[in-house]
């Protein structure tokens, strides 16, 4: 059997297991071997049981999408095989011990039965099954056995001599016997190595976001744990220190973004990261952050709702939560990166942006975008310039000063000899409660006006495709690659691809981009279509297909090309 340019393996077992330890260590390290690799996972929310599985890509060219497709399944339990039932075919190649074997597959031709628990016991206990499982995997695509030592040595440096050295022979039988299947089994893995992969940077969606964040000046994070949400703030409060940066875990969501809101009053450049539960009950704070005019910025990693919903699977279902949440009318900003290359650039944006019109700027993510990473080069991580808007007050400085300009000078406490007053209440330009009628006029239009301004700052959707285009599809957030692919499988000279990294406001120069299509085919992760519908309230315009999924799996390039298949060649 030949697997040639591009392998998907996935690694299936119950949640505790470690299934996630071995996709740390083989991405690094194939990824260290020269080849490209891209990774996503699915898990249960139970803390043990249930069926968590991982699949990573390892691929001659980059990959940066989601295949249903199975080239090569290693299961750790029993019921995995059922679990992927609709991703398994006959070409799919199944390595496992028999005992983890479903009934209904044990008469499979492509089972290879791996004894990763004999193995493991030979070298000092099942414990060393994650590492024998890696083994078997490097031996099968000639992964470099000594980085993978390396790698061991200095993951379990704190361990002790013992454990390192059981490791290491656990690796070593691993490694033999992935090279001894591929001999047996007639299997042929054709993909090419690249030497400059190994110079790349593995990052995943989560920590490509708090990379960005740190990069545009943060030095406030603020957070109550909710998933997908939480490993941003855990990422920078592991390196806060090299950083420069303050990590806050706090009693509630509702002090989290009131403290994030503080931290700007004070001088600092504040963060709350949330999920869709916890973000309900910050609405009130958004609002505060509209009428004093104070900068936020929020990070909401979305994943299925109503309440509890799916925590640990994903969606975009939180946009219209995002776009009318707090009170009143006020502007915000709204960014949906959909690669982890956006997610980076974006977040340094957020930061500049909610400085610059002091207004909240939500960043939002989902499980599937913030779980994903891949291999990727320093060219294709923009980095931005910081940009800083607080000025030194002086004596009779008014900080919501009326001018031909909706956006007044923000000082900050200290800095200069103003006294800087703030006011959740209308206020009048010293931030004194105010019940006149023509100054409310005034303040609600002076906030509501900068909207204008920050439509000029807009950033235009990505456009892919030929300009001679019947058909336009629309993307925001992390469903931008798989449609790519989708697209470039199908190879449809009439279909081009829009998508969105900027969801609110709108740029009014990408509205030409809708004329010029005959059809317009949406695509998004909820079931309303709620991008769709934005759409017809800024440019009046009909989707004419939606393609929509919301069973808290994201798309896969299969399921898509053939929906958007069904709908382009009827």
């Amino acid at each position: 059997m030949n697997l040639e340019n591009e392998v998907s393996i996935v690694l299936g077992g119950a949640a505790g297991q470690g299934i996630h330890i071995i996709e740390e260590s083989l991405t690094k390290v194939l990824k260290l071997s020269g080849y490209n690799v891209f990774a996503t996972k699915e898990y249960m929310s139970r803390v043990r049981g249930g069926i968590n599985t991982t699949e990573i890509v390892v691929s001659s060219k980059k990959n940066r999408s989601y295949f249903k497709k199975v080239d090569l399944l290693v299961t750790f339990e029993k019921g995995v095989l059922n679990h992927l039932n609709d991703r398994l075919d006959e070409k799919t190649i199944i390595l496992g011990e028999i005992k983890n074997i479903d009934d209904e597959y044990v008469n499979n031709k492509n089972i290879i039965d791996v004894p990763i628990t004999e193995i493991s016991k030979s070298v000092g206990g099942e414990l060393f099954s994650n590492t024998v499982g890696s083994g078997i995997i490097l031996g099968l695509f000639d992964g470099d056995l000594e980085i993978f030592n390396k790698y061991i040595t200095e993951k379990f440096s704190k361990k002790g001599a013992g454990v390192i050295d059981s490791n290491l022979k656990a690796a070593l039988k691993g490694y033999t016997l992935g090279k001894k299947i591929l001999i047996d089994h007639d299997i042929q893995i054709t993909i090419k190595k690249n030497s400059e992969v190994k110079n790349e940077v593995l990052l995943s969606g989560t920590e490509a976001f708090a990379l960005g964040f740190a990069r545009s000046g943060c030095n406030f994070v603020s957070f109550y744990p909710m998933t997908p949400s939480t490993g941003v703030s855990v990422f920078l409060a592991n390196h806060a220190k090299d950083l420069g940066i303050i990590v806050e875990q706090v009693e509630d969501e509702i002090s989290a973004i009131n403290m994030a809101i503080g931290s700007w009053y004070a001088g600092g450049r504040g963060l709350v990261t949330t999920s869709g539960g916890g973000f309900s009950l910050m609405c009130e704070a958004v609002s505060l952050s509209g009428m004093t005019e104070s900068p936020v910025v929020i990070y909401l990693g979305q994943r299925p709702g109503p309440s509890t919903g799916l925590p640990t699977r994903t969606a975009q279902g939180d946009l219209n939560l995002a776009l009318y949440s707090g009170q009143g009318e006020f502007p915000r900003i709204i960014y949906a990166p959909g690669s982890i290359e956006e997610a980076y650039f974006t977040s340094q944006l957020a930061f500049n942006m909610a400085d610059k019109y002091q207004v909240p700027v939500f960043v939002l993510s989902d499980q599937y975008l913030s779980d994903t990473y891949y291999n990727i080069s320093d060219l294709e991580l923009k980095h931005i310039k910081k940009e800083n808007y607080i000025t030194k007050t002086e004596k009779d400085y008014k900080r919501y000063r009326l001018s031909d300009s909706p956006i007044s000078k923000r000082g900050i406490p200290g800095y200069g000899d103003g006294i800087v007053l703030l006011c959740g209440n209308e206020h009048d330009e010293f931030g004194d409660v105010t019940e006149d009628p023509k100054l409310i006029t005034k303040m609600a239009e002076k906030r509501n006006n900068k909207i204008n301004l920050i439509e000029k700052d807009s950033i235009m959707p990505k456009f892919f495709g030929s300009d001679n285009y019947k058909n336009l599809i629309v993307t925001w957030g992390s469903t931008y690659y798989p449609v790519r692919d989708a697209l470039l499988k199908l190879d449809l000279k009439d279909t081009a691809l829009l998508h969105f990294n900027q969801v609110y406001p709108l740029p009014k120069e990408s509205e030409k981009y809708f004329k010029n299509a005959e059809k317009i085919i949406n695509v998004e992760l909820n079931y309303s279509g709620q991008f769709g519908q934005l759409l017809k309230q800024f440019f009046g315009i009909n989707i004419h297909s939606n393609v929509l999924k919301y069973d808290g799996r994201t798309f896969s390039v299969e399921d898509l090309s053939k929906k958007l298949e069904e709908i382009l060649r009827g």
